[in-house]
């Protein structure tokens, strides 16, 4: 990993990940890690996978693993019990992929595209690949939102049936405002595996802009083993 000074800034154990708050420029948080294990082994324990699905933490403890793969397990347990202590609702996710916006208008709107995440309440996205392809980041100053393109805003007013002060409710309503297009030779920040983040979410009352995000494009033959909350 190799990140962008102005958006990201590492910390060295999870106390420190919960208490640094986000500032000016700065709204990624890495406490980057080695982690000890084989969470592959987690994965193929669970070969009925269609797309993707949620593994609770009774699940988890069920399976019957290799010393390795209780090391992984060890340590995902403890994430879990980690983020539950400070309020928050971790979920484990292994998937093969994420359902595609195949019935686009304008632009798909899926996970494949750089977004940021909205939120109800003042709250941070937290995330970490333990197996598989790593999210991506890019800095809020190397992409523009996609509604602001002359091109998409034109063709996205077209779909557009009512009075021209509701356009811009119409674009939030329908998440078009969430999803981004990076400038060319924007720097993608690859998060890394076990690395766990911090990102901020799109809230009035955060100081900061949102982490614009996206999932990575993922090998056909390796699924990914993904926290989130």
């Amino acid at each position: 990993m190799q990140p962008s000074l102005e958006t990201v800034k590492q910390v060295a154990s999870f106390e420190e990940l919960i208490t640094t708050d986000f500032a000016y420029s700065m709204n990624a948080i890495c406490w980057e890690r080695t982690l000890e294990g084989d969470f592959s082994e987690i994965v193929n324990k669970l070969t009925d996978i269609d797309t993707t699905i949620q593994i609770g933490e009774e699940q988890l403890t069920q399976l019957l693993l290799s010393p390795k793969g209780q090391l992984a397990r060890k340590t995902l347990l403890e994430d879990f019990q980690q983020l539950k202590a400070i309020g928050a609702s971790p979920e484990l996710n292994v998937l093969k992929d994420y359902e595609r916006d195949k019935d686009y208008a304008v632009f798909p709107k899926d996970v494949y595209s750089f977004h940021v995440d909205r939120s109800p309440i003042p709250v941070a996205t937290f995330l970490c690949t333990y197996y598989g392809d790593s999210s991506e980041i890019v800095s809020n100053t190397d992409a523009v939102q996609k509604i602001l393109l002359p091109e998409i805003r034109s063709e996205l007013r077209k779909l557009y049936k009512g009075t021209e002060e509701g356009f811009d409710a119409f674009l939030i309503e329908n998440f078009y405002d969430l999803h981004y297009q990076t400038n060319q030779n924007a720097k993608i920040i690859q998060l890394g595996v076990g690395n766990l983040w911090k990102l901020a979410v799109d809230h009035p009352k955060m100081k900061v802009a949102p982490c614009i995000h996206r999932a990575p494009e993922e090998r056909s033959s390796q699924k990914r083993l993904l926290l989130i909350c």
